[in-house]
């Protein structure tokens, strides 16, 4: 790899979406970038299985912020729109209770207001709105602060109007009491905590900061892209391809080479070289310094990590479509906060939330014509917790998946199932995660900000971090927002090269 510009060879391993972003913003500043990445295409976690004319997206379902993949177009004159078809959904989630009961969180504040009128009552549509403004305020409060901030030291915390403003909005209360504080209707409660697992937690534990995820959902809105999430990452890989990135595709990296305390490029299984003023980590942050840097260069911090619950996903592909679903469908426990604390305690729950995305309810031609693509989430303790044998397990989950479809009154799923697919926390290891889990670390208070693992490695310089175990965490607006992070700290580290 040559330097044609002057500013900086970099090398970012993985072509995730965190190091897609990073080396979109580096080319943008004139760096020289190379991307590796094992897989035969782009997207990491947010990748793509086919089989028998269906698409999968392997990662993420949801999108939300889309604002923030604009951006990296906008940052090299294009449009996002003339390369990627981005709407938005109405509902954003249809969620169904033990009781029967229907809430669809709507595609606008105005609407989830009808909504909430319409099958709670005017008392509490005008307590939603009032929530929902707040969750715009707190959202703006800690969006500098926890979130699009590089840190030092805890010290950089202490930004007292910050602080008293986002305390006196609640953010350092438990999501459950915040949230509880202004909505009085139990639905409503469990529809806009039941986001805080993302972050590892239970929303009785979970700091109120975290309500900033149903912000994200249900007053920014979620979003489709025509051709799933995974379009996402190739439009991005496009970007990146036209404005001057290499990548490189089936290339894996066997470790990061160095002189002494000082990295000077990563070296691939095969023996291939690439020299780099910079490296850019995009794996996930424990298994990169486990497997690619020396055993002295892994933090106490980094040994020490809690990580979040992982999933069990049933990939099903169906030879017709399903009766009254939308693109996100939630089917809450019945005893919501059990449910809780038996995923937590590291134990399969007994009567779990599930999720079930069908994005051809949007885009029918991710299967082929009258198909369905179904996409069912359980949440499941992670390696770190009891040990299941996930090889018998992931059987029976898949039939637990279609069960609770037809119990759910989708229709005859057995009699449709055309190809599946399970992914359990033993897969999700196999693919690089630590724990076992897609959610990374969790974000307990001393694994939020500060106390989260730096986007730089402190013993060796010239290697910067990118993805949801380091900041600001979990979700793909923040793993976004981790690629500016990233590229701000390689441009100061081949600022003190110079």
């Amino acid at each position: 790899m040559t330097d044609r510009t002057g500013g900086g060879r970099v090398v970012v391993v993985g072509a995730g979406l965190g190091g897609l972003a990073t080396a979109i913003r580096l080319a943008a500043d004139g760096r020289a970038v190379t991307v590796v990445e094992r897989e035969a295409i782009p997207g990491g976690r947010a990748g793509r299985i086919t089989d028998a004319g269906f698409a999968f997206d392997t990662g993420p379902s949801v999108l939300t912020m889309p604002a923030l993949v604009a951006e990296l177009f906008a940052l090299h004159g294009e449009d996002l729109a003339d390369h990627l078809e981005v709407e938005r959904l109405d509902p954003a989630y249809r969620a169904v209770f033990h009781d029967g009961s229907v809430v669809r969180i709507r595609g606008s504040v105005e609407a989830m207001r009808e909504e909430v009128r319409a099958v709670i009552g005017a008392a509490e549509a005008d307590r939603f709105t009032r929530f929902a403004a707040h969750l715009e305020r707190l959202y703006h409060a800690e969006y500098d602060t926890f979130i699009d901030a590089n840190f030092d030291s805890p010290l950089d915390l202490v930004r007292p109007a910050k602080l008293a403003e986002l305390i006196r909005l609640g953010g350092f209360r438990r999501v459950h009491h915040l949230v509880a504080s202004h909505l009085t209707d139990w639905r409503l409660q469990r529809l806009f905590t039941f986001q805080s697992m993302y972050a590892g937690m239970s929303p009785y534990e979970a700091l109120g900061v975290y309500a900033v995820i149903a912000y994200m959902d249900a007053v920014a809105g979620v979003f489709s892209a025509k051709g799933g999430v995974h379009a996402v990452s190739t439009a991005l890989a496009d970007l990146a391809a036209r404005h001057g990135v290499e990548l490189r595709y089936g290339a894996e990296v066997a470790r990061v080479t160095g002189r002494g305390r000082r990295a000077t490029g990563v070296e691939l299984v095969d023996g291939t070289r690439f020299d780099a003023d910079v490296v850019v980590l995009n794996p996930d942050l424990p298994v990169a310094y486990d497997e690619l840097l020396p055993a002295w260069a892994t933090p106490r911090r980094v040994r020490r990590l809690r990580y979040s619950p992982s999933c069990v996903v049933v990939h099903l592909g169906l030879d017709r479509r399903l009766l009254d679903a939308a693109h996100h469908n939630i089917h809450f426990a019945e005893d919501y906060q059990a449910s809780f604390d038996d995923i937590l305690a590291g134990r399969m729950q007994r009567d779990p939330s599930w999720f079930l995305t069908v994005p051809t309810a949007s885009d029918p031609d991710l299967a082929p014509p009258g198909g369905e693509v179904g996409f069912v989430l359980v949440p499941a303790p992670n390696l770190c917790g009891a040990p299941i044998d996930w090889r018998t397990q992931a059987p029976r989950e898949a039939a637990a998946a279609i069960r609770r479809m037809e119990d759910a009154k989708y229709g005859p799923v057995s009699e449709s199932v055309v190809t599946s697919r399970v992914v359990t926390p033993q897969d999700w290891a196999d693919q690089g995660m630590a724990a076992g889990t897609p959610f990374a670390a969790s974000h307990h208070f001393r694994q939020t900000g500060p106390f989260r693992p730096a986007n730089v490695a402190p013993t060796v310089d010239g290697v910067v971090f990118v993805g949801s175990s380091t900041t600001p965490g979990v979700g793909v607006p923040m793993v976004l927002v981790s690629g500016r992070l990233a590229a701000e700290r390689v441009a100061q580290q081949l600022e003190d090269r110079r």
